[in-house]
């Protein structure tokens, strides 16, 4: 199984989500269900959602890079016109949220959240800042690796996967809970990107590939 178990206590916060009881089953209308969900955004996507370093007045700080790939299903077909989000930390290694409180400078030009809708192919691509390494009390010398998340919707609300994107050669990974959570070695190197040299563009930006299989790329737990 790739996906994590719903409780990992080595990731501290699973302890408080994770089910107790079994499921119950929702009888309503399945169309209401998605009335009634949140809607995510009201304008099309545009130009600069998948520039997360064009959509300020200045450009932010960091490694800029590349990262693109294809959504699949699980038979390798290409997943079409379907919606990729991503957010990140900044290269600091912090969020621009509130909840985030921790000693590393914010960045005015870096939002850290794009969107971009995936091609004939299941091709996505965005432009982004390598994101820094941050800490997060899950333990003594908690360092969070550097990631990107990942949000993959179906063609409704309800379907939607979330992931994570690792870098390779991060040495935080083996001291990671969330990643280590994932009991399949073969399943944890899904989540790690490659460096691609044909994505690479010279002296502007390195490139990384990092493909969403639906059934086999882990989720988030």
């Amino acid at each position: 199984m790739p996906h994590p178990p719903y409780l990992s206590p080595g990731y501290r916060s699973t302890v408080l989500r994770a089910p107790s009881q079994p499921p119950v089953a929702f009888k309503a209308d399945p169309d209401a269900i998605e009335l009634s969900s949140p809607v995510f955004g009201h304008q099309e996507v545009g130009s600069l959602d998948a520039d997360l370093t064009r959509q300020h007045e200045g450009e932010p700080i960091g490694e800029r890079i590349i990262v693109t790939g294809r959504v699949l299903d699980s038979g390798g077909r290409p997943v079409r016109g379907t919606l990729v989000e991503v957010w990140q930390a900044n290269a600091a290694g912090r969020y621009a949220h509130a909840g985030d409180q921790h000693p590393a400078p914010l960045d005015p030009n870096f939002t850290g959240a794009g969107r971009c809708l995936t091609d004939d192919e299941g091709r996505y691509r965005f432009v982004t800042i390598k994101p820094g390494a941050y800490p997060w009390r899950n333990h003594p010398n908690a360092w969070r690796p550097a990631h990107i998340h990942f949000s993959v919707f179906g063609t409704a609300f309800t379907q939607r996967l979330v992931t994570q994107m690792y870098f390779p050669g991060d040495p935080l990974m083996p001291f990671d809970p969330i990643m280590q959570s994932i009991p399949d070695e073969a399943a944890r190197r899904r989540l790690v990107s490659s460096y691609a040299h044909d994505v690479t563009e010279p002296e502007w930006a390195l490139g990384y590939t990092f493909d969403v299989v639906l059934g086999r790329t882990p989720v988030e737990s």
